[in-house]
């Protein structure tokens, strides 16, 4: 018998991991140094392993997408197991010639066939749920991030900035890291956001 499990999407494992060590809102970070100029252009990066860490806005998401996953992965095989031992029930019943009739028999396998067919739905519309809260969280942090920069990269005034990941860029020196400061920065945002959408909530 098929075992039913849930598979969590990629991105959700990578985030699984949170931090506590969060960087401090009036800490002024050495990545001021970064603009400095390579010639005629100036170039910083963000590490996005600590900003998927440090951010306030992706550890608490993060939560959200694990609870999530966790709660559809013992649904499905709370269900799996049932259906198992079902099949296992039928199997041994027609083996020790419990039905009294063909039909009988028949009639309770059409009913596994349909808890199957029941489980194998909702697991997909569990991983399209999951799946969609990831594309929301994606999107939220793409335009988080993109709005910041915006506004940051007016004083700053960056021709380029890089994400930094793993071995994506096999060198950089520290002078042109502003993860720091970024990640300083979306957490002032987000917590002055937060507190504008309770004071909204009270005025409900």
């Amino acid at each position: 018998m098929k075992k039913y499990m849930f598979l969590a999407a990629a991105a959700v494992v990578a985030l699984a991991s949170c931090n506590n060590a969060s960087p401090k809102m009036d800490e002024q970070p050495a990545a001021a140094a970064a603009g400095e100029s390579t010639g005629n252009v100036k170039i910083a990066y963000v590490e996005v392993d600590s900003l998927m860490t440090q951010y306030e806005f992706c550890k608490e998401f993060t939560l959200i997408l694990q609870k999530k996953s966790t709660n559809a992965r013992n649904t499905l095989n709370q269900k799996g197991q049932a259906l198992q031992t079902a099949a296992a029930n039928f199997q041994q019943k027609l083996q020790n010639n419990g039905f009294t009739s063909r039909e009988q028999a028949e009639s309770q396998q059409a009913a596994i066939q349909r808890q199957q067919q029941s489980l194998q739905e909702l697991q997909a519309r569990l991983e399209n749920e999951l799946a969609n809260e990831t594309n929301k969280y994606n999107e939220g942090l793409r335009d988080s991030l993109q709005h910041f920069l915006a506004a940051y990269n007016k004083d700053k005034k960056f021709d380029l900035i890089l994400t930094k990941q793993g071995d994506n860029i096999l060198y950089a020196a520290k002078r042109f890291d502003i993860t720091n400061d970024v990640i300083n920065g979306l957490n002032k945002r987000y917590k002055s956001t937060l507190k504008a959408e309770a004071k909204k909530e009270e005025k409900k």
